[in-house]
């Protein structure tokens, strides 16, 4: 039986490959994020028993994370990330954007031609 989920009207074998292709991209950046993690750990000299203590997980938690493996939650990663100072870079992960038509909006705003006048104030 075939268990495969597909788009309507796409091609399983094209879906089933540009699926693969976007995990593999996401599993090497959780690979990278793991070994950045790792390294950030032993700068501060700690070692895998004290950092998941200080997570409150177990050391097998750890080193998947280390390891980069999607399975471990993401409430871990953040807080693995908190522990070793790193929680801010996510601040323009998803971050809100300008949209197409705000710019649009912008561009067609009356531009000032100089400054308004100043009142006369009283004395």
């Amino acid at each position: 039986m075939d268990n495969r989920l597909y788009i309507a009207d796409y091609d399983p074998n094209i879906y089933t490959t540009c699926l693969m292709r976007q995990v593999d991209e996401a599993l090497a950046v959780l690979a990278d994020l793991g070994q950045r993690l790792r390294n950030a750990r032993l700068e501060r000299n700690d070692s895998m028993a004290i950092f998941a203590q200080r997570l409150g997980v177990s050391e097998r938690t750890v080193r998947a994370l280390e390891q980069g493996r999607p399975t471990v939650q993401v409430g871990v990663l953040l807080n693995a990330l908190w522990a070793v100072d790193a929680l801010e870079s996510l601040d323009q992960v998803l971050a809100p954007r300008e949209s197409l038509l705000d710019r649009a909006r912008q561009m067609h705003k009356a531009r000032r031609q100089r400054a308004s006048r100043r009142r006369a104030t009283a004395d």
